[in-house]
């Protein structure tokens, strides 16, 4: 299936800081064409691509002060194959972290889901992950983590993303964060899922519902918004301005929300 993507942020710094952005689709997805350029006061800036883990690849700007554009293109061939299992991640992705606190939850977790298993326990969570919240452009920031969520039942992608991963891990489900490519998604925007490990698989998950799974481009992997954000910065306060996100496909397929789909 082929897909077009695109990412347009513009920001300022005020002064000298180390910008990493996280727009690129993952490693060994399947490209057509794909273009990354930054524009600092009009102005090419050099770029440094670095591999993390699950193939996310980052780009590292050492950046003066100034007026920054960016703007990623790509058009995708087809779908990365799924990496290889690493032992070690069914661990990882059972842990606790910032934005997904297994462990505080974890006795809501027992009474709701009890001695649910496997895809039973993936559905329900999600299920009820669905029903629960309402999806609220603006109604959290930043900082937001499950448990805040949680008691608010309200959010974006990455609070349902967050609310799901902390729920399933709280069952001793292994749950991460994935940071996508949408089509279809309305609003637009970047998209934030989880994979869940079941069965000796990957599946990917969307509590909000809000586009087809299968039409989905990855772009980074990990605990939770912190290990996947589009953009972090260091050194000095980073000012952001216009966060444009395009995402098309040829046809988009039907997604019943129940169906088992892999994310290359």
């Amino acid at each position: 299936m082929q897909r077009t993507v695109s990412a347009d942020l513009r920001f300022d710094l005020g002064a000298t800081s180390d910008v990493i952005l996280s727009l690129a689709v993952a490693a060994a997805t399947g490209l057509f064409t794909e273009t990354l350029t930054c524009m600092r006061n009009g102005e090419a800036v050099p770029v440094t691509e670095l591999i993390d883990r699950h193939g996310a690849r980052l780009h590292r700007v050492r950046a003066d002060a100034g007026s920054y554009v960016v703007r990623y293109d790509a058009v995708i061939a087809a779908d990365r194959l799924p990496e290889p299992l690493d032992p070690v991640d069914v661990i990882r992705y059972l842990r606790p972290s910032r934005y997904a606190e297994s462990d505080r939850i974890a006795s809501f977790a027992a009474q709701t889901f009890g001695g649910a298993q496997g895809f039973e326990l993936l559905d329900r969570v999600v299920d009820w992950v669905s029903n629960t919240l309402s999806y609220v452009p603006g109604s959290s920031v930043g900082t937001d983590s499950a448990m805040s969520t949680f008691a608010s039942s309200e959010g974006v992608c990455r609070d349902y993303a967050h609310l799901t991963i902390a729920l399933l891990r709280a069952r001793d489900l292994p749950a991460r964060m994935v940071s996508v490519y949408a089509p279809g998604l309305s609003p637009m925007d970047f998209h934030a899922v989880v994979e869940a490990y079941v069965d000796g698989a990957w599946y990917v998950v969307d509590a909000t519902r809000l586009a087809p799974r299968q039409s989905l481009v990855r772009i980074a992997t990990g605990r939770d918004a912190s290990d996947v954000a589009f953009l972090t910065n260091h050194w000095t306060g980073l000012t952001l301005g216009d966060v444009s996100v395009t995402a098309t496909a040829e046809a988009l397929p039907r997604d019943d929300g129940w169906s088992r789909v892999q994310l290359g």
